[in-house]
């Protein structure tokens, strides 16, 4: 999957290597991540954001009592970031020769659908995760895959968010695009995305020197890491 386009998103405002808005993300609100990750780390973790974009989880997570350092590649997207320490780098290349109790990658990240990058990206955790510290993630559930179908659509007062369309690219692999409206404003966002069941996640933290160690909440979506 190396060679296929992997992100790209049209809209107004900046949009970031990735394909995401700037200003769709300043419209974001947390819909209860925050506390789950802060139940997870104890009270006083230090925390790795690991994508923060503009500080949607990050600054629920200073109120809640932890120092926070927020990594984005996007300086737009830091921009908008207040009270925690930014540094703007790919997460991949990152190397502050410190560690933390948590590292927080979210957002779907790890389902990049490049093995080659995906691996970097889960070294960076592992780089800077505690020998007694976790690593959480945030993963489609396997079975997402499957149902997409269905498609997905969700609004409110103002906005839409929906699935525009899909490709399946493979039997783990997909091309989808969303498209989120808010007010006048409307963007799209285009990703490969790849299935993490159990045992292919296993296998990618394994060659990092990362184990799965249990699920946050019961829920397969949210995967605590712990170094080997």
């Amino acid at each position: 999957m190396a060679a296929r386009r992997l992100f790209h998103g049209t809209g107004p405002g900046v949009i970031t290597p990735d394909g995401c808005s700037v200003e769709l993300y300043q419209t974001l609100v947390p819909n209860g991540e925050p506390q789950r990750i802060h139940a997870a780390a104890g009270e006083g973790a230090s925390i790795l954001e690991l994508g923060s974009g503009t500080g949607r989880i990050t600054h629920a997570l200073l109120a809640l009592g932890h120092e926070v350092v927020a990594v984005d590649e996007s300086p737009e997207m830091l921009a908008h970031i207040r009270g925690a320490e930014t540094v703007c780098s790919p997460i991949q290349a990152l190397d502050l020769d410190r560690e933390f109790d948590v590292v927080l990658m979210m957002s779907y990240l790890v389902e990049l659908a490049d093995d080659d990058r995906r691996r970097a990206l889960l070294a960076a955790c592992r780089r800077h995760v505690a020998d007694d510290g976790c690593v959480i993630l945030q993963r489609q559930p396997p079975g997402w895959y499957d149902n997409l179908e269905r498609g997905y659509e969700r609004s409110g007062e103002g906005f839409r968010f929906r699935m525009k369309g899909f490709h399946r690219l493979g039997p783990d692999v997909v091309e989808a695009t969303m498209e989120y409206v808010v007010g006048e404003r409307e963007w799209t966002q285009t990703f490969v995305s790849r299935r993490m069941d159990d045992d292919f996640l296993e296998s990618c933290l394994a060659e990092v020197g990362l184990t799965v160690s249990g699920l946050l909440d019961d829920d397969p979506g949210w995967i605590r890491a712990v170094p080997r």
